[in-house]
């Protein structure tokens, strides 16, 4: 079995057999692939903000690369982005970067240099976050610790990845594909394993305390943070 799969990246490739090759290949890896196959509907996907690295093709139907780029960064969304281009001299480049853009692979390319270029890439932004604080609730990514009101708060391996993911995302809402997939790339052991993992983390995390943190969201997923809407 691969590395598990808390990576989550957003592909905007408009050639469909380069989409799947790559598709394919990063989840056989571990790591989640949405895809886009026009600039419009990258850039209202990437506004969520909740990929962690964002596969940018350049030359795009409705709405090309760059522009895309630039526009979720005037929108303040910092997921890093690699640009993916046949487009390979020195202006190009740097057009990518002023627009925003973190790094630049041109095609074609070898598929264990993508991967490698996304999990640096993925570590980039949450590498700048070592700790995570919400009301009483303190998760240290380094130490690998949870306390919540300072009390330690043992946690297993499968509840440190949920807890993990939903920190790395929070406020926002985190789909249970998401979170199966970063437990079993998707492939869960049984239908209700993902349930009673998460049963086992609220017990851990809100139920000695008055206010619950992890909220289930009907129809959407489960989100750390304060308050359920």
């Amino acid at each position: 079995m691969k590395a598990t799969a808390n990576i989550m990246v957003l592909l905007v490739e408009d050639n469909m057999d380069i989409a799947a090759t790559v598709s394919d290949y990063l989840t056989i890896e571990g790591i989640e692939c949405d895809h886009a196959y026009d600039g419009e509907t990258a850039y209202q996907r990437a506004l969520t903000g909740e990929y962690d690295v964002i596969l940018l093709d350049i030359m795009l139907p409705f709405r090309d690369g760059i522009s895309v780029c630039r526009a979720l960064r005037d929108e303040g969304i910092d997921t890093p982005v690699l640009m993916l281009t046949a487009r390979d001299t020195l202006d190009d480049k740097v057009e990518g970067f002023l627009a925003g853009a973190d790094d630049y692979l041109v095609k074609p390319f070898e598929l264990q240099e993508l991967l490698l270029r996304t999990r640096v890439l993925s570590r980039r932004r949450s590498g700048e976050v070592k700790r995570f604080t919400l009301r009483d609730l303190v998760i240290d990514f380094e130490g690998r610790s949870v306390t919540r009101s300072g009390q330690n708060i043992n946690v297993s391996p499968t509840g440190w990845t949920i807890l993990e993911v939903l920190a790395q995302n929070s406020p926002r809402v985190v789909t249970r594909s998401r979170l199966s997939m970063a437990l079993w790339q998707g492939d869960p052991p049984d239908t209700n394993a993902l349930k009673t993992h998460l049963y086992k983390l609220r017990h851990r995390i809100d139920k000695p305390f008055e206010q619950n943190l992890i909220h289930t969201i009907p129809g959407q997923g489960v989100a750390l943070r304060e308050q359920s809407s």
